[in-house]
This record gives C-alpha cells, sequence and structure tokens, in this order.
C-alpha cells in the first residue's frame, strides 16, 4: 500500500494507527534515507502503545536500542545506523527483543536476521509530503 502524507500530524496518525494494531512479536522495519520520518513514526507509535503523548522518546542513535514498558508488553525500538551488521544485535538483545514489539531504523543492518513476516515501511520524500509504502499483513493496513 502506498500513502502519501501532507505532513508531520498525519506521519503520527500513521504511528497512532499502527500501534493499535501492534501486538508482543511484531516486527516494524523503517526504512529511508535520513529526515524521511522514520523517528517521528517510531515516537509516535511508541507514545500511542504507552498511553503518553508527552513522553520524552529520544532517539537510540547512540545506545542503539531503548525499550518502553506499556500495557501491551515492552516495545524495543532500535537504531542500527552504527552498526555494522548482525553480529552485535545478540549484545543488544535482538533475541528477548523479538518476543516483544520491535520498532528498527535502519533495518538493513539486520541482514539474516530481519524477521520474515515483519512490516516493511519505506518512508520517502516527494516535494512537500512523504510519501509511505507499507507492505505486510492486512490487519496493519485495514483502515487506512
Amino acid at each position: 500500500m502506498r500513502l502519501h502524507l501532507a505532513d508531520e500530524q498525519a506521519t503520527i496518525a500513521l504511528g497512532v494507527h499502527l500501534a493499535a494494531r501492534a501486538r508482543p512479536g511484531d516486527v516494524l522495519l523503517l526504512h529511508g534515507p535520513l529526515g524521511a520520518g522514520k523517528s517521528t513514526l517510531a515516537r509516535a507509535f511508541i507514545r500511542a502503545l504507552v498511553g503518553d503523548p508527552k513522553l520524552t522518546v529520544p532517539s537510540p542513535t547512540f545506545t542503539l536500542v531503548q525499550s518502553y514498558e506499556t500495557p501491551r508488553g515492552e516495545v524495543w525500538h532500535f537504531d542500527l545506523w552504527r552498526l555494522d551488521g548482525p553480529e552485535g544485535l545478540a549484545e543488544l538483545g535482538w533475541d528477548e527483543a523479538e518476543r516483544q514489539i520491535v520498532l528498527v531504523e535502519w533495518p538493513e543492518r539486520l541482514g539474516a536476521l530481519t524477521p520474515a513476516q515483519a512490516l516493511r515501511i519505506t518512508l520517502s520524500h516527494t516535494g512537500t509530503t512523504r510519501e509511505i509504502e507499507l507492505h505486510g499483513e492486512q490487519r496493519w493496513l485495514d483502515g487506512l
């Protein structure tokens, strides 16, 4: 499915929509160049799951992973920009995270550890709007 989002508020609304459908074992892969909106989408998703629209959600660019307690279990937010490949994921708790809800920015670095059933979200800029492509189970796409 392809969507055109007019502004940041539309990106936030998409994050809220996806959070409403998330459950333990889900992995969302956020693809796109710097500045495409991956962190905006991830923050909205996490805030919606936690139930706090003002929650501080820092980018895990330097820590590589942050986790959050939610009513549906933990959410793990990975930013793999600084990771060379999948070799370092074990140290970051990847095996434990996969049983929870997982968001991954820069998922290209997962290599063979990329879950086959993940929701793949590709964000890009097209002039003044963001273009989003979603590939995954129908439950993610219903209502969009």
